[in-house]
């Protein structure tokens, strides 16, 4: 039997909503669940291969998305929730007791500040945005995948419509470098 690529992406992608309003996100505890309301639907929704994104288990990926701060409210157990890496530009903040990952926020100067990182599978509603892309695909044979097998990896995600990149999708790589750029005066701001 094949890996799991990911449990919203092994069968098929199911295409969202583009008025999909939003909706809550829940941990996976039995009782006092973590409760995390996004006022929005999100954007760049992705599958991750990178070591750093809650995984369900057995899943090679992660599946996640970004949406502005300002659309993320904790609406229970706030408690509950911790920093798992103060050190990482993204701080995912997890549930304690069962280890997911509610949302990932960037503090420091950054092109992606402002935006959290969520995964909307923790939601019961349908209609988040599909997948759109495959990235940091080869940061599996990191951690362990067998890289004579990337390339089946690969071949899948192709044939469920989405295109693999070794970081991130090239409008993402470009805000990026659009940010350092400007940062270090090489590009105006005003671009």
């Amino acid at each position: 039997m094949a890996p799991s690529l990911h449990p919203l992406i092994d069968n098929g992608i199911t295409k969202g909503r583009e008025d999909f309003p939003g909706g809550t996100l829940r941990c996976l505890c039995s009782s006092n669940r973590v409760e995390v309301k996004l006022s929005s639907n999100v954007l760049h929704n992705h599958a991750c291969g990178c070591s750093q994104c809650w995984k369900p288990s057995g899943a090679l990926f992660s599946v996640v998305a970004v949406v502005p701060v300002d659309n993320v409210k904790v609406t229970a157990n706030e408690n509950k929730i911790k920093v798992v890496d103060k050190n990482a530009t993204i701080l995912r903040h997890a549930c304690k007791d069962c280890g997911v990952h509610m949302y990932g926020r960037i503090e420091k100067d950054h092109a992606f500040k402002g935006l959290d990182f969520v995964h909307v599978e923790l939601s019961d509603e349908k209609g988040w945005q599909e997948p759109q892309f495959a990235g940091f695909v080869s940061s599996i044979i990191e951690q362990g995948f067998n890289p004579k097998e990337i390339d089946g990896v690969r071949e899948k995600f192709k044939s469920l419509g989405l295109e693999t990149y070794d970081v991130l999708s090239p409008g993402l790589m470009d805000a990026l470098s659009t940010f350092a750029g400007q940062k270090s005066g090489a590009l105006s701001s005003k671009l």
